[in-house]
């Protein structure tokens, strides 16, 4: 008869058998996060997995029955290649080491991977779309499924993601959260190409294009050196970088101000311009004062705060609370940091503070809503290294700055308006994971003149950038961005015309790109369309065509304009039946131009099948055409598919 063990060699026994499953559960994953229960890879290509393991160790990669094994290098990341499989599942993946260390995932699908990318018009959620309460509940597909990368950004390159990623599969209790204008897409697309979608989503709302690009984009598109250098200096000095991110300001503004009394606010300079300021600060809009009542713009901001020698002596971190939305602030007239998120705390560097007054001044960009200082009086103070202090308590006094001073240099680490900080934490880490293409709806926050100018060449940078990472053949399907705002009543400039026209000629210039128009369903008063059904719809007519080699068109496109006579004719292609007017004999919106700026002039058109002609004898001498150039133009111009021509400059030849 077998006797029990002794208690004392049970518990031993228990303590090491819960300590090694500890150990167990603390094994890191084996696999990048985006292998998840659920996931969507990319069919009949080669399957690329990869992940971390420790360094020499050998990993052993299995998928619908084949395995590959593959040692971990010197770092501890491996890679495995798989052959490509059709659309179909599901299935089960596994990653385990020779050590014991098992990873499985499970309910795979092979089928359409498409990285959904931009600003807040793709980030918009099925929840905020046209009625979307039926939406949602008949949403119920195993066919579509979708991943949201975390909004972080960073300085440098990021192999991987901090928290875990989750693919969810669409029904009523997650669809409201995926991307609307990408979830519509892959549900038209389905109507012709039944095959598992998989949508990767990474947007962040107010996003420019620069912070999604590789430094390496940004170089080659020139100009942005001098702020790539700063930012390579960031991770190993923050401090140490504001100091030439802020001469970078300083020069810009002085080059814009053309008054010399207010040349150089950070030292406290601008006499009359400086006005007091309400007690407790807060949002500048609701100050009582009608110039900031809907002001978007820079307000600087000044304080002093008196210290002896011992303070004065110490290091120090100067703190002013919540700043919406983008400081530069100075101590003594030197920078010592710049932000656009979360309470500001700035370290200020040895040497700059002195006993008697220190001059402190902020400058506060707000490109939206609600402006200013704000927050807790008792944030405002500088913290010295003994633990104590010193309340910013005396008045702040503030300044507007001048009209038409356009928009300041933003600091390169910035999040949403940085160099390459958002393609480093939310593009990088998605490392080579197969895609079908690339959905790009982004534009508005480079809608600004003269920057807006530079949107095709950043365009193109940007398509270049990725299929260096993700495939040279990566196709990209462009929502262009909708109308916004008043209609003009004359021929206008604008940044937003820039900018689509910067998508259209970047597409046109590209075999693999792809253009949905949507310069006719915007909203006047809202920046995000709720009718992201329609856009999805554009998105997937061109998937068919650039994606797909569907014999099918995404709307008339201009071709050339020419002379006639006394007329200039605009030619264009891939129109279905006839071009076709809403609402009238013929289409608005067309402008003949001289060179100059400010020459334009709205003329009459008549339509031609194929062809729109205008009247070329107003303006004389005429060397380009618009059409709907302006941020909310009114456009009928379409065909018998019912699409619509982009708006567009053409020069006359």
């Amino acid at each position: 008869m077998l006797q029990s063990p002794p208690m004392r060699v049970v518990v031993m026994a228990c303590a090491a058998l819960l300590a090694a499953a500890g150990a167990m559960a603390a094994e890191p994953p084996l696999l990048h996060p985006l292998f998840a229960d659920h996931a969507v890879l990319q069919r009949d290509r080669p399957i690329d997995i990869w992940g971390q393991a420790r360094a020499g160790e050998e990993v052993t990669v299995t998928l619908a029955g084949t395995s590959v094994s593959v040692p971990a290098d010197g770092g501890g990341r491996w890679r495995a290649r798989l052959p490509p499989l059709p659309a179909g599942g599901p299935h089960v993946l596994t990653a385990r080491t020779r050590g014991g260390t098992i990873q499985t995932v499970g309910d795979v699908q092979m089928g359409d991977v498409w990285l959904c990318s931009g600003q807040s018009n793709m980030a918009l959620p099925v929840s905020r779309s046209l009625n979307s309460r039926a939406e949602i509940a008949n949403s119920a597909s195993d066919l579509i499924r979708a991943v949201s990368i975390p909004l972080v950004s960073s300085p440098t390159p990021l192999d991987g993601f901090a928290s875990p990623l989750e693919w969810k599969v669409a029904g009523p209790a997650e669809t409201g959260n995926f991307y609307a204008a990408c979830y519509y897409f892959a549900r038209e697309l389905q109507k012709t190409v039944r095959v598992p979608m998989g949508l990767v989503m990474s947007a962040w709302g107010g996003s420019k294009i620069q912070p999604w690009m590789s430094a390496t984009a940004l170089r080659s598109l020139g100009g942005s050196d001098a702020l790539l250098d700063i930012l390579e200096e960031y991770p190993r000095d923050p401090a140490s970088a504001a100091r030439p991110f802020g001469l970078v300001w300083q020069e810009w503004w002085k080059g814009r101000v053309g008054d010399p009394a207010r040349a150089e606010p950070w030292k406290g300079a601008g006499g009359a311009a400086w006005r007091e300021a309400p007690a407790g600060l807060g949002f500048w809009e609701n100050w009582g004062v009608p110039e900031l009542a809907e002001y978007d713009g820079i307000v600087l901001y000044r304080t002093s705060v008196a210290l002896n020698a011992e303070q004065a002596g110490q290091p120090a971190v100067l703190s002013i609370g919540g700043v919406d939305e983008i400081d530069v602030t100075w101590v003594n007239g030197s920078v010592v940091g710049s932000s656009s998120g979360g309470e500001r705390r700035y370290p200020v560097p040895a040497g700059v503070l002195h006993a008697g007054e220190n001059l402190v001044v902020v400058s506060d960009l707000d490109t939206y809503a609600t402006g200013g200082i704000n927050g807790p009086a008792e944030k405002r103070a500088l913290l010295l290294g003994d633990g104590t202090s010193v309340a910013l308590s005396g008045p702040w006094q503030y300044q507007i700055a001048p009209k038409g001073i356009g928009s300041p240099p933003r600091a390169p680490w910035e999040s949403t308006a940085g160099l390459s900080t958002i393609f480093n934490a939310m593009i990088a880490p998605l490392g080579p994971f197969g895609l079908r293409a690339a959905l790009w709806y982004q534009g508005e926050s480079n809608g600004y003149l003269p920057e807006a100018e530079s949107y095709q060449s950043q365009m193109a940078a940007l398509m270049a950038d990725w299929r260096g990472r993700f495939g040279a053949d990566l196709p990209f399907l462009i929502a262009e961005i909708a109308n916004y705002g008043t209609v003009p009543t004359a021929p206008v400039e604008s940044g937003w015309a820039q900018v689509r026209e910067g998508q259209r000629r970047a597409v046109e210039a590209d075999a693999h790109a792809g253009l949905a128009v949507t310069i006719d369903i915007g909203e006047p008063y809202e920046l995000h369309p709720a009718n992201k059904q329609e856009v999805g719809r554009r998105l997937a007519r061109a998937a068919r065509h650039v994606v797909y080699g569907e014999a099918v068109t995404a709307g008339p496109r201009p071709v050339a304009a020419t002379r006639e006579g006394a007329r200039v004719i605009v030619a264009f292609r891939d129109v279905e039946g006839d071009l076709l007017a809403r609402s009238g004999k013929g289409p608005t919106a067309f402008e003949l131009c001289g060179a100059a700026a400010g020459s334009c002039r709205y003329v009459a058109a008549e339509l031609e099948h194929d062809r729109v002609s205008l009247d070329g004898s107003i303006p004389a001498g005429a060397s380009r055409v618009r059409y709907c150039w302006a941020d909310a133009p009114v456009c009928t111009l379409v065909d018998g598919s019912g699409l619509p021509s982009p708006p567009f400059e053409l020069a006359i030849r």
